[in-house]
């Protein structure tokens, strides 16, 4: 069985800076993309960023620059490396792994000065 669990959220000021982790088990993930998606206070869950089996990345726009998506093979954990943070990021960040249809259970970010 494919799980996937996310840590590293935390309430943060503006500006600053926090490192998301996705620990995928069930699975190798070598081969296969992986995303981050989020989901604000009554608002639909969005697109942040995906990794893809080459490891090329693909980002929102309201998030590049600012996040980086970036994944340790060998600890099978794909991590999220959040700068400049915004108000605007305050969500419920989850991870994703299309191959297994599979999410992890989010963790949360706020942003708050």
């Amino acid at each position: 069985q494919v799980q996937l669990v996310e840590s590293g959220g935390d309430v943060v000021q503006p500006g600053g800076s926090l490192s998301l982790s996705c620990a995928i088990s069930g699975t190798v993930i070598s081969n296969y993309g992986m995303a981050w998606y989020r989901q604000a206070p009554g608002k639909q869950r969005e697109f942040v960023a995906q990794i893809f089996a080459f490891d090329s990345t693909n980002y929102a726009d309201s998030v590049k620059g600012r996040f980086t998506i970036s994944r340790d093979k060998g600890k099978n954990t794909v991590y999220l490396q959040m700068n400049n943070l915004k108000p605007g990021d305050t969500a419920v960040y989850y991870c994703f792994l299309p191959r297994f249809d599979a999410w992890g259970q989010g963790t949360r970010v706020t942003v708050s000065s």
